[in-house]
C-alpha cells in the first residue's frame, strides 16, 4: 500500500466518525440532564407479625398432604 492509500483510508474513517456521530446526536438527542425522583422502601426490621387468622388459620387443609377421595379396596 502507498502513503496516499493509507492517508485515504485513515480520511474517510475519520469523516465516516464523525458524521455517525452527529447522526446519532440528530436521531437520539442528548443524554437527559433532569433530576429524577426514585421510590425508596422502608427499612427492613426483624420484627415478625402474626399473619391474618382469617387467611393463615389452624383449622385449614394443607394443600401439600396428598388426599385420598373413596375407598382404597379395589
Amino acid at each position: 500500500m502507498k502513503k496516499s492509500d493509507i492517508a485515504m483510508i485513515v480520511l474517510i474513517a475519520s469523516v465516516s466518525i464523525l458524521v455517525s456521530f452527529f447522526a446519532t446526536r440528530a436521531i437520539f438527542g442528548e443524554g437527559a440532564t433532569e433530576n429524577v425522583k426514585v421510590k425508596t422502601i422502608e427499612q427492613i426490621n426483624a420484627d415478625i407479625v402474626d399473619p391474618d387468622p382469617a387467611i393463615f388459620n389452624k383449622d385449614a387443609i394443607n394443600p401439600a398432604v396428598e388426599v385420598q377421595v373413596g375407598s382404597d379396596s379395589q
